[in-house]
This record gives structure tokens, sequence and C-alpha cells, in this order.
């Protein structure tokens, strides 16, 4: 052993330079390993058959058990695994014809049998079936799907799958393939020529996803070395660059991937221009011929610039001219390279210097914007003739935006935003103010160890990774771009959010490796803003659009105002913002870096609680644990030590620490004008809330034509323009109630605290109470840990509420995969909970108008949820008949009668009872200034997109689509026909409906009702109303399970024949997203009627552990079927809810409306409300006036099969009979009723 000087860690390796030899003596007799010799065994045949309920899955191996005994098998039914084994050979009923003709070897049978197919098997029954075209085509994927069989090739092999396919999808063609004949040797010439045609397929398969995976491998490193390049570029280390270059167009030694793109070259072009060195870059301008690439615009755009400032020796134009001729030949014009000179300030200009070299009279020409959209349902939408109204109208003046802007710039640049927090500590000890000591001595000796740690494991890894030729990919740059004193920052940064963290739950490790590497990479790509000049740039074109913002005098909306803003005040520089992503794992990889130092560097004294105590004991700070998470494998896990955590919390720490992407802006966000350019003012903000590894759809509205993505971009710009402010006196109150400990009545989370002590055991305790008690102590911790969450949402949004009072602050949005649109700081916003909900209300105040105090007390009646069945006149007169209540309410709310405390939504019940207070005191209240937000819900929106979908007439009723007097609801009726059923079963003597009588009620089934609509499954539904029959006071518990089961299936009964077309257009949803996800292997995607490309992100993903390789790509495996299938109906309808939404909120902004929305609830002033309803009921129909099921039947027929198939080439049997299947359920869209779209114009309940 050692001593490192290095480290100061004794080793155990040995000097390079020393050599030792080391005599052993042996005392036993060596003997020879025995080693089995490998032989090849012959392979087996035999299957497996699967026992499945609702709870486990048993498998068995079976393999004596020929066709004959397997059909036989399946017929019966009432058979087990365990009865299996008793079972002899000989006592097997013997496979009848006439079973297979009377259908009783059909889809049924296979769906309560569910058996993989053994091989050969359909040979033998195919040759017996004649009636092919009687059996039902839908068993054939389902039986695929339940049998774990994923691959087309069994379909055909099958017997019972083959014999599903039905008359209406060419069953004619089908029994011309099959012949009807007895002799085994021709079935046995088909059993080959099948083998052979399976193992063409196969390998035809395989070489199909081996060219999948190369490309996709192939594209993730060209976005890895992009990234490297870019760093070696940060740090000054072009050589590195240079050789990493050369290195991947070889391949290396390693025989790597060949890389040759011409965008890497760009990357080094850029860096030899910025130094003048035009004679290097001609030298990789032959490279790029002899990897025959072809320049790009960007490439000469960087020669002309370079050639500003290349020395005099190297200047030569006639080098210039032959660059010229190379852009003639592709067509390039000098207008392209302009354009691609917009990276850096001073670059476009110094471009056209050196284009007047050539030609002096050159003059740009000004680009000219296509602003128009491009669906026609915006075609009404015309901006001269717009309201010219702004969202923040004599609230702010112009100075007061630009003090703001730079504010949140800083912010920005910061990463964070320390606030006050609301929390009650406890009076003030003498042993307070020690810890606090502590800890700031503490923290002063981490930021010393963790600066020398760190500047110790760079030396290190600079070291390990040296290399005579710097030409591979390393962490080191990655490490050394920013100052040290930002990665220290960081670490401590995060030594402090790990202290606070919650004891119960603790993200992986992996997980916060990936977030610290992420903020590095922030930092990094702040870093590169500042030094190209983008934030001075775009403070001059966002003071210019304040402007217009505030002092609104044309009907153009933000997008076109920003780009042309934007042409005008930056025509030199680009303001859409260039990203430099670094690759999952590599962020990790950095996020490990610091990490090791977190868990090796970081100590405290454990002595510190002895304040009297003189001697120090040091231990490590964190340490790694392996917590299981119910799942395969353990999860690793960083957690503080105990005593370091009740420092901290014992420290009593007055404030709190939220990344600036978690707070809302100070100033009204900057536009979205392409996906990759909007939200906040510098900092990186998603478009489309994506998984990590959902590659496809990213890729997708990359290729997008921007005009199209033009609707949806411009809806999250107006909902992110409506300015908000804090309601004071709902703070106020919710901050008293939670600092007094929270209410379960007022539904303010309570502190762990609050539950009893943990049970103690006994030295005498029996093995009951024993068991008892341990389970006791789970519940609790499983209730600490979901108290504590609680709890701290609560701390953060009252927190964030706090340091917001009296302001006015913005929410930039963005959307989810289907469309679906939030507000991206999580805490503080309208989408929260009641309480969240109430605290929130506009910042602009509009006069309340004639109706606008009647739409209060509406309002307020409508959140109690006690009218729920009356008209709005009743509804009315109801709040006019107990307006004492609701004043009482409003001035005495903790003190009086508290009625406001009943309703259903109760803190948005007393905001509203305060307003209305408010607006009765005002001399005038038609004249009152109201900020306070009406919300208008849709009713059961799933289920009226379902009814519009298919006009039916019976379920456009159920759910308000049809006017009527008084509001019809759903939830009732369907309580209503399930108890009516139930009667019937308990005259017949059903223990369960008896036990159900006076139980069955709205609130029992209505989540079930809801969720209906978007796939819920039996099971689902089954947890939900097991839920709410355990919350009963008086239901027998003995029947919760039993009595859930019962009312699962007979609310999904009584749901299918009221919504019989909606039921009939889900199961073909769930029909097409099935077979395509199977048949196809390609993830389900389609356009939404706005344009918007959306594709399911459920793949089966095998990411890679290569440090820098993303190849978390989910186009390398095949879908995930089965959450294809189940989602597909649900995130369509979504996807039409959120075109809904976004129609309504593009055209209230068109006729001047404040409008924000919940998803299917939307919100304006009082004065505005009629206004509203009136345009969300006319983008509804013109919505579902579009052929949408027509349209999406014709996108999968484009997009999943080819314009023709051979149906005589035999090696194209599988591929044929699959995409027939595919087109003959995509084709088949569900008839339309009779229910006329335009009724829902009339319809007061259809959003009310």
């Amino acid at each position: 052993m050692k001593l490192c000087s290095h480290c100061r860690v004794y080793h155990l390796i040995t000097s390079k330079s020393i050599q030792y030899t080391q005599l052993r003596n042996q005392t036993t007799i060596p003997a020879p390993l025995p080693l089995k010799k490998e032989i090849k065994h012959k392979s087996k045949r035999f299957t497996e058959l699967l026992e499945g309920d609702t709870i486990i899955n048993r498998r068995t191996i079976v393999k004596k058990m020929n066709p004959n005994q397997l059909s036989s098998f399946v017929n019966t039914t009432d058979i087990s695994l365990d009865d299996l084994k008793k079972i002899n050979g000989k006592k097997l009923l013997e496979f009848k014809l006439s079973d297979v003709k009377s259908n009783k070897f059909s889809s049924d049978v296979m769906q309560s049998s569910t058996i993989l197919q053994p091989p050969n098997v359909g040979s033998y029954v195919v040759e017996q079936c004649d009636d092919v075209k009687k059996i039902d085509h839908v068993s054939v994927m389902e039986d695929l799907e339940t049998s774990g069989i994923s691959d087309s090739t069994s379909l055909i092999k099958s017997s019972s799958l083959l014999s599903s396919i039905p008359k209406e999808a060419d069953h004619h063609e089908i029994e011309d393939e099959i012949e009807t004949s007895n002799n085994t040797d021709c079935i046995s010439n088909k059993v080959k020529h099948k083998s052979k045609n399976k193992l063409r397929e196969n390998l035809i398969e395989m070489e199909r996803l081996k060219m999948i995976s190369n490309t996709a491998r192939k594209e993730s490193l060209i976005r890895t070395l992009n990234a490297y390049l870019q760093l070696c570029i940060s740090n000054g280390m072009i050589g590195r660059a240079y050789h990493t270059i050369m290195h991947y167009r070889t391949g290396g030694r390693q025989k790597l991937a060949i890389v040759k793109d011409v965008n890497l070259y760009n990357i080094l072009f850029q860096a030899y221009a910025n130094r003048g060195e035009l004679g290097r870059l001609r030298e990789m301008m032959d490279y790029m011929d002899k990897d025959e690439l072809k320049p790009t615009a960007k490439t000469y755009a960087i020669i002309f610039e370079c050639y500003k400032y290349c020395k005099e020796e190297y200047r030569n134009i006639n080098y210039l001219y032959k660059i010229v001729e190379d852009m003639k030949k592709q067509s390039i014009t000098f207008d392209d390279i302009l354009n691609e000179s917009k990276t850096k300030i001073g670059q476009y200009s110094d471009v056209l210097s050196s284009i007047h070299c050539i030609e002096p009279g050159f003059v740009p020409t000004k680009n000219v914007r296509n602003e128009s959209y491009s669906v026609h349902l915006l075609d009404k939408i015309k901006f001269d003739n717009a309201v010219c109204k702004s969202p923040a109208e004599n609230l702010l003046t112009l100075d007061d935006l630009k003090h703001r802007f730079k504010i949140q710039t800083e912010h920005e640049i910061n990463g964070r935003v320390e606030i006050k927090s609301v929390e009650k500590f406890e009076e003030t000890k003498p042993i307070i103010a020690h810890y606090k000591r502590v800890l700031v001595d503490f923290e002063k000796n981490w930021k010393i160890a963790v600066s020398e740690a760190f500047d110790r494991d760079l030396k290190s890894l600079k070291n390990r990774e040296y290399q005579p030729i710097p030409n591979s990919m390393v962490l080191y740059p990655c490490l050394c771009v920013l100052d040290k004193e930002q990665y220290v920052d960081a670490i401590l940064r995060e030594v402090r959010k790990l202290a606070n963290g919650s004891e119960t739950f603790s993200p992986s490790f992996i997980t916060l490796c990936r977030k610290l590497g992420k903020y590095i990479n922030d930092r990094y790509e702040m870093l590169v803003n500042t030094r190209n000049g983008y934030i001075k740039r775009t403070e001059q074109t966002y003071f210019a659009y304040a402007d217009w913002y505030i002092n609104r005098k044309d009907g153009m909306n933000s997008r076109i105002v920003w780009q042309r803003i934007s042409d005008d005040k930056s025509r030199d520089f680009s303001l859409e913002l260039q990203t430099i992503q670094w690759p999952i794992n590599l962020q990790i990889s950095v996020g490990k870096f610091l990490y090791g130092i977190i868990l090796k560097d970081i100590k405290i004294d454990v002595n510190y609680i002895k304040p009297e105590s003189n001697t120090k004991r040091f231990l490590p700070a964190f340490y790694t644990l392996f917590r299981s998470t119910g799942k395969k494998h353990l999860v690793e896990e960083i957690k503080p030590h105990p005593i370091l955590s009740k420092l901290y919390r014992e420290s009593q720490i007055e404030t709190l620490d939220f990344d600036t992407t978690l707070v809302p802006s100070l100033c009204p966000p900057r536009p979205w004008t392409s996906i990759n350019s909007g939200g906040y003012m510098l900092l990186k903000t998603d478009v489309v809330r994506l998984p990590l590894y959902a590659m496809q759809q990213w890729k997708r509205l990359e290729n997008t034509p921007p005009s199209q993505m033009w609707p949806s971009l411009d809806s999250l710009n107006q909902l992110g323009s409506i300015p908000w402010t804090v309601n004071n006196p709902i703070l106020d109150l919710a901050i008293k109630v939670f600092q007094d400990g929270g209410s379960v009545k007022l539904n303010v989370p309570q502190p762990p605290s609050v539950l009893p002590p943990i049970p103690l055991l006994q030295t005498n305790s029996s093995e009951i109470d024993r068991k008892s008690i341990t389970k006791a102590r789970l519940e609790r911790k499983r209730k600490k840990g979901e108290m504590y969450s609680l709890w701290c949402d609560a701390l953060y949004r009252l927190s964030l509420a706090n340091h917001f009072r009296d302001k006015v602050f913005w929410l930039p949005h963005n959307m989810d995969f289907r469309g679906r649109v939030y507000p991206v700081p999580p805490h503080l916003n309208h989408l929260g909970s009641d309480l969240a909900r109430s605290m929130l209300i506009f910042a602009l105040g509009k006069p309340l108008g004639p109706n606008g105090l009647d739409w209060l007390k509406i309002h307020t009646i409508n959140l109690t949820g006690f009218k729920k069945r009356d008209s709005i006149s009743e509804r009315l007169k109801y709040a006019n008949e107990i307006l004492d209540k609701i004043l009482d309410s409003a001035e005495n709310p903790m003190t009086g009668e508290m009625w406001w405390a009943t309703s259903d939504e109760p803190w948005q019940t007393l905001a509203c009872c305060m307003e209305i207070a408010t607006a009765l005191k005002s001399p005038n209240p038609e004249e009152y200034i109201c900020r306070f937000p009406i919300h208008q819900d849709g009713s059961c929106n799933g289920l009226q997109h379902y009814a519009a979908l298919g006009r039916d007439q019976i379920g456009a009723l159920s759910v308000n689509l049809y006017p009527t007097d008084t509001p019809q609801d759903v939830y009732s009726k369907v309580a209503i026909m399930v108890d009516e059923t139930r009667q019937k079963d308990a005259a017949e003597d059903n223990a369960v409906a008896k036990a159900l009588e006076g139980f069955v009620t709205r609130k029992v089934i209505k989540q079930t009702v809801m969720t209906t609509v978007y796939g819920v499954t039996k099971f689902g539904a089954r947890l939900q109303i097991a839920r709410q029959l355990k919350d009963l006071d008086h239901f027998p518990q003995e029947y919760v399970w039993s009595a859930s089961l019962y009312l699962t299936q007979k609310t999904f009964d009584s749901l299918r024949t009221m919504f019989e077309s909606a039921k009939q257009i889900q199961d073909w949803f769930t029909d097409c997203a099935r077979v395509i996800s199977t048949l196809k292997g390609q993830n389900i995607e389609w356009v939404t009627p706005l344009g918007l490309p959306v594709i399911q992100p459920y793949s089966k993903v095998i990411p890679v552990t290569n440090s820098f390789k993303d190849v978390f790509i989910d186009s390398l495996e095949k879908p995930n079927a089965v959450k294809q299938k189940n989602a597909f109906a649900p995130n369509f309808v979504h996807s039409l809810d959120s075109c809904h939404m976004m129609l309504t909120s593009l055209h209230c902004e068109h006729a001047g409306l404040t409008f924000v929305s919940v998803h299917d609830c939307y919100w304006t002033h009082p004065s505005t409300v009629e206004l509203m309803n009136k345009i969300c009921r006319e983008q509804f129909v013109a919505l579902h006036s579009e052929p949408i099921l027509e349209n999406l039947s014709q996108y999968f027929i484009q997009r999943y099969l080819t314009e023709k198939s051979n149906d005589d080439a035999e090696s194209d049997l599988e591929n044929n009979l699959s995409e027939r299947k595919i087109r003959s359920t995509v084709s088949h869209v569900p008839k339309k009723g009779n229910f006329d779209l335009k009724s829902v114009l009339k319809s007061t309940y259809f959003f009310s």
C-alpha cells in the first residue's frame, strides 16, 4: 500500500516503474477444473398455457398435447391448470368437426381461455374449417393480444385466428388461398412452405429493424457530436474539435460508425472564421470534398465572414469568385447566405461587406412573411377588423414593463428566485440560534471543501481521459466550460435541496444526477447567449414589443407583432433560440461527477447538537440507499444524514428557493413564434411536454411547416398574455388557517405532526398485537408521507402567492403531446385545487355592466353544487333568497354561519361571496370594476364530443347539446338506470343488489361515468366505485368489493344503452389503434383539426448506457401495443377538446375578450360571459361540422398503407392480409345519427 500524493488515499496499485515477483508454495495438489462439453440439444416442441383472472396469471409448460387434444382443451372452458395435471390424455375429448361448424370454437372460447398457439396447429384445423366467414373478425386481434403473440406471422399459422377473418374482409380471396384437402402430404408441404416464408419474413424484419436502429443511432451520434464540438469551441479546444471530426469521419481504429455531416464541419468552420484562418477553412473544404459533402448556405456564409478578417496574404478575390460559382451550381443566392449569418452580432455586416467586394451594388432582399392561417376554421379571423384592446390596458406604464423585464432577466440568468416562506415557527429558543450559527459555519466549510474537491477530481478526470491525440468524446470539456464558482454554487444548491427534502420520498439517484446536469447545461446556454449578444438584442426587441402590448393600436396578434419588430430591430441577428441540449446520458454523467463530490466531501460534525461539546466527529452528510418501489429492481436514492436534516429543520430557515421556470413571470411572456422560441425571456421553454425519450413527435414538429403550427402557438400566446394578481382577502385567510394547523373541513393540508404517536410494542404483546401494530406503523408512515407532500404543496403555493401580493404577473403556457394546454409554473396557477383557484383573479378589471352582478350570483350557486338540476333563473332566484347568507359569509367568514364552508368548492364560493358584497357596497354596481373570473364548465365534455361525432340524438340530449329548459344531468340519469336494474335483481333475491339499496347515488358512479369516455378499464372503474362505497358510513363494508364489481358492470351497460354511437366510435378508435400498432408495428399518430401533429409516445424503449449517446429513441423498438390501443380513444378526444378551447381562445382574443381556460372550463369577466358563450358554441359547431372521423380514416390509410399491394406474390401474403385487415378496420367509419349540430347554438346548458 502506498499513500497517494494526489488524493491522500492508500491504494493497492503497484507503480509501473517497480516490478515484484511473488513466490507461492502450493500445499494442495492442483486438480483440473472439469468443463462440460457444449452439446447441441434437439429443440423441444412444447408450448405454454396461460390461466388468467383479474388478479394473477399462471403459466405451465405443455409438452405432450397434440393439436386435437389442445382443441378439445379449449372447448373445456371450466378447467384450470391445477386440473390439467390430473387429466389423462385418453380422457380428453376428441375434437369434432361439428364443433367448428356450430361455432363452438369461437372467439368467445378464446377469450375465456387465453392460449399461446403451438406450432403448426393451424395446419391441421384450417383444412377442416369451411365456415371461415361466420366467425367474428374482432377476435383476430383480441386473441393475438391476449395470447402474447406480437408478430403477424402467427396470425396466418394459427387456425383460430385465420378462421376469424370476416366475410366482408375479402373472404373469397382468403378461401382461394386455403385449399380444403385432407391429404396429409399437402399439409406437410404447406408447413414447410410456411416455415420458409416465415424465415424469409423474419430476415426481412430483422434487416428493417437493423436499418432503423442504425439510422437512429447515427442521428443520435450526430446530435451528440454537435453538442460536444460546440463545447470544445466554447472552451477554446479547437484542436480537440478538429481531431474529433477527423476521427469520426473515418470510424477510427475501433471501427466506429462513420459520421459525415456538413453541420459538424460548419461548427469547426465558425471557430476558424472567428480567428480569420481562411487557409484552414480551405483545407477543411478539401476534406468535405473527399467525404462527398456539399457545402450549405451556412458554410458559404462562414467563408465570406472569414474573408473579412483573414490576413492580407490569404486574401484572394479569385477564391471568392470560385465560391460564387459553386453557389450558383447549388442555386444558393447571396440572400440565402445572409439569412444564415445571424448567429452573432456583427456577422451579418461582415458577410455583406465581403459580398460587396464581388458585387458592390448588391442590396439584400427584404423577407416577406406569410402571416395568414392555413386552417380554414380560422378564416373568419381577419386582423384588420379585430378589436384593438390590450390585456393590460392602463395597468402598467412602459417604464414599469422595462423595469420588470430587467428583473425577470436577472432571475433567469441566476436560474433561481428566493422568496420568504409563510411557514409559522415556534417561539425562538436559544438552541435555534446555535443551530443557525452551526449551519453558517458548515456551509462556509463546505464551500471550501467543494472548491478543493472540484479541482482535485477535475485534474484526476483530465489525467484519466488524456490521449496523445484527443479524438474521442470525453467528459472534461463539460466541466470546465463554466467558471469554477458556478459548479461550486450548483453543488451547494443541491446540498440545501437534499437536506430540506422529504423523509419518506426522494427521487432516484439517476433523476437527481440528470437534473443537476441539466442545470449545468442551462448555465452553459446562458453563457453562450451572453457572449453572442443575444440578451442585449432581445432587450431592444422586447421594449418595442412592450410598447405595443400596453398601447395596442391594431388588430395584430402578439406573434405577428414580435416577428415584425424582430425583423425591424434585429434584422442582422436572429432571435430564434438556438438551444444546445446535451444528450440525456451526458447530463447524467455531469451530474454523477458533481454528486461524487457531495457524497465524498460534504461532511458534518455530528457533535454539533451538543453545544457544550469540545470534540468534533465528522461523518459524511449524505449516503446512498436502495429502496424497493414494487418493481423488478431496487432504486438507488440519496438521503441526508438524520442529524443534518434535523439541523436544517431546527434552524427555521425562512426562505424558499425556486428555479426561475417554476415561478410566474414578472412581465408579459415572450410570444411563441416557433417551436423553439417563446415562453420565458432567455430560458429554454419546451413548447410541448414530452417524455425524455420521445423523439418521434419532436422530429415531426420540426418537419411541420411553421404556418401549420401557428393556430396552436397563437392560442398559447393569448392565454399567456393575460395578467393576473392575487386575491388578498382569500390569501390572508388561507395563510391564517394554514399557520393554525390546517383544516380537514376546509381542505387546507395539515402538517404530519398532527398524526397520533407511533404505537409501541410491549414485551408481552401477542402475535396478533404485533401484526396489528406493525400494520398501523406502516399505515402511519404512508399517511405521513402523503400529508407532508400535500402540506409542502400548500406551503409553496401560499408562499409564492404571498410573494406576488399586490403585484401583476403572467403565466407562460405550453401544451402536452395531445395539445392540452397548461401554465408552465406548476405551483401558483389557476389549474390547481379549489384553494388554488380562489387565490387568483384577473389583474385587469372591467365594469360589471347590466348582467354582471347576476352572473356573480349564479356563479356562486354553481360553485356550491346545490342547484345542479335547476335552471339558471331558479339559481339566480335562490341566490337572491339567501343573499343574507352570502353577505354573512363575506363579512364574517370564520365567525359567522360559515354557509360558504358547506359548498362543493368552499374557497371559490367564499371569494365570490366577497366580490358580491363589495359590488353591492359600491354606489352603482353596474359601474363597479370587477376582476373576478366567471367559469362556464362543459357538461361531461368528453361525452359531448362523442355525441357530436356520432350525431347521437339521445346522447346529445343527455349531455346538453340539445336545448332544454333545465340542465340534463347524465350522472343522475345513469344512477337512475343502474338503480332500476338493481331493483329487479333485488326482487330476484340478489344479495349484493339488496345490500346496495339506497346507496346507488350520483356521487358513487360519477367518476366512472366521467372517465369511461376516456378509456377507463373495468378494474379501474371498480376501484373508483369501491372507494366511494368505502367512504359511505352505513354501507356494509363486507360488500364493498363485490358491490363495486356489480355496479361497474351495470354502469357500463347503462352507458352502452344511452350512448350507443359513442360506444361504437370508441370501439372503432380502439380497433384502429390495435391493428395499426400490432400489424404495422408503429406508434399511432394523427393531425388535429388545427394542424398539430400528435404521436402517442408509448414505445418499448431500451436505452444504452454509453455516456455520450442519447439513444433513447422511441423509433428503435416496436410500440407498446396495449398502451397504444387503450390510450388512443381518450387521447384523440382530448385533442378535440383542446382544439375547441383553442378556437374559442383565438376568437375571444379577436373580439377583445379576456379569456383563460382550465381544459373544458372557460373563464372570463362577468360582463362578457354571454359573448364568450356565443363564441364557445359557434366554435364547437364549426369544429364538429368538419368530417373529423372521415379525415382520420383517410389519414390512417395514407400514413400506414401502401398505395398498391401485390396479391399474387406468395412472399407478400402476410403483408397483404395485414394491410387488408387494417384497411377494412380503418375504412369502416361508424355511421352517424340524425342529431342537428346547430341545436348547440341554442343550448343554454352546453357550457354553463
